[in-house]
């Protein structure tokens, strides 16, 4: 028997600046992201596509969901393989390719840089080793059609 979740969120474009979409130049890509209970995320389109870089875009978004879903099941994978993690931070990394016409394109690679500090040294490898596991039951990972690799840096806590 499976199990399903759902997930609802809200998106309220609010880059009408007058004349709404008479033209490709008259209106803003400024939207927000909603769900209920919480806070409201600022989003556009990118800035090379006319968005405001101050804002989120889709394609950080996802990069951040990829993110997000290694971290979340590789510290659940460390915490049943007795790892003891204390720190981590990721700078993930994605590209999009753009079609030949321009007009189009698609995430093509999203390469993780997790920096872990583990509790003690006998914990290093099996550190390491657990984020090529993470694939397999990540959730985002699972659900994307593009290539999701991993550069982790171990460290050892002081003291």
């Amino acid at each position: 028997m499976s199990t399903t979740h759902t997930y609802d969120i809200t998106l309220a474009w609010t880059g009408n600046l007058g004349s709404g979409t008479d033209s490709y130049r008259t209106y803003s890509r400024d939207h927000e992201l909603l769900a209920h209970g919480k806070t409201t995320i600022p989003a556009s389109s990118d800035p090379a596509f006319r968005g405001d870089g101050a804002r989120w875009n889709p394609e950080e978004l996802l990069i951040a969901s990829v993110s997000q879903c290694h971290m979340l099941w590789y510290l659940h994978l460390c915490t049943v393989d007795g790892v003891v993690v204390t720190d981590y931070k990721d700078h993930a990394h994605g590209v999009m390719t753009m079609d030949e016409r321009g007009g189009g394109g698609q995430i093509t690679e999203v390469v993780l840089h997790p920096e872990v500090t583990v509790a003690d040294e006998s914990m290093e490898s099996r550190a390491r080793a657990l984020h090529g596991k993470v694939h397999d039951v990540c959730f985002i990972a699972r659900s994307v059609n593009f290539l999701i690799t991993h550069q982790p840096t171990i460290r050892v806590q002081a003291g």
